[in-house]
């Protein structure tokens, strides 16, 4: 299996891809206001490179569930500097931006990112699939329910599988139409996007279901509150060991791509995975 981003090219077959999260913004649900000054960004996302990320996301606008929207020229100002550092100084990560704006994306490939990771799967923005096309962009595609605001007020599937899948496919084909290359699109069932508990399980248990066109799953589970609410457990800390666990059974499953916020025991539980999977 093969995805393409601009410059970069991978062979999904053997190894799963760690994409690291750096959130400039105020109001994340795991770190919001942590890394908003652009020295703190950076410092975070060279520890993340340190750790072992091939793949550095960062996003300046918070998709937590009742987020507020950010303006294009708020978010170009929060995030843009940091990638054109970030593109510099590490040439052999690939810089993904994390926005459902066609503006932000443009400017963010301008200064140096390889993927667009768009959280409304081309809802959001209708000229986000010929911006991802004129560059030659890794294409993430995102399943949420409603939005960010709204999303998580009482989610409600019939067939929560199925419904995903064939949104997934849809928004893959409009980009395609649109002059996407099949190699670099990327799909993301979007676990806490307007799910409750059973269906983010559900979707866990089936992550085969969402490889449209033959091209790789991302999952991106890491923190989120779904699994405090499963063990009882209030505090992002408890969420540390469950995203670990997490991270290699979605190997297992067959996701391609894991997006994480603590890179290096993601790599290790991935690496452990893929052994053991290999082994002969």
């Amino acid at each position: 299996m093969l995805w393409n981003a601009r410059q970069f090219e991978w062979d999904l077959s053997r190894r799963c891809l760690i994409m690291g999260i750096v959130n400039v913004t105020p109001d994340s649900f795991s770190d919001g206001g942590r890394y908003l000054d652009t020295e703190a960004a950076l410092a975070h996302a060279r520890r993340l490179v340190v750790e072992g990320a091939d793949i550095l996301d960062i996003g300046g606008e918070s998709t937590r569930p009742g987020a507020d929207p950010v303006g294009v020229e708020e978010e170009c100002r929060r995030v843009l500097m940091a990638i054109e550092v970030l593109a510099k100084e590490f040439p052999q990560v690939a810089l993904s931006i994390d926005t459902s704006k066609a503006a932000v994306a443009r400017a963010a490939i301008e200064a140096g990112a390889a993927i667009i990771n768009d959280v409304t799967g081309l809802k959001g923005d209708s000229e986000m699939p010929s911006v991802a096309a004129d560059c030659g962009a890794g294409l993430v595609l995102m399943h949420m329910q409603g939005e960010p605001r709204t999303m998580q007020a009482s989610p409600t599937y019939e067939d929560v599988i199925g419904e995903i899948a064939a949104f997934l496919e849809c928004q893959g084909q409009l980009a395609m139409e649109a002059g996407v290359a099949r190699q670099c699109l990327a799909f993301d069932p979007g676990i806490g996007f307007g799910k409750g508990l059973e269906h983010n399980l559900q979707i866990l248990k089936r992550l085969d279901a969402f490889q449209c066109y033959g091209q790789p799953v991302l999952l991106g589970v890491s923190r989120k509150s779904f699994m405090g609410k499963l063990l009882g457990e209030d505090g992002i800390e408890a969420r540390y060991w469950s995203t670990v666990a997490l991270t290699s059974q979605a190997v297992e499953q067959g996701a391609s791509i894991v997006r994480v916020h603590d890179v290096l025991p993601n790599v290790q539980a991935a690496r452990m995975t893929e052994a053991i999977l290999q082994a002969s």
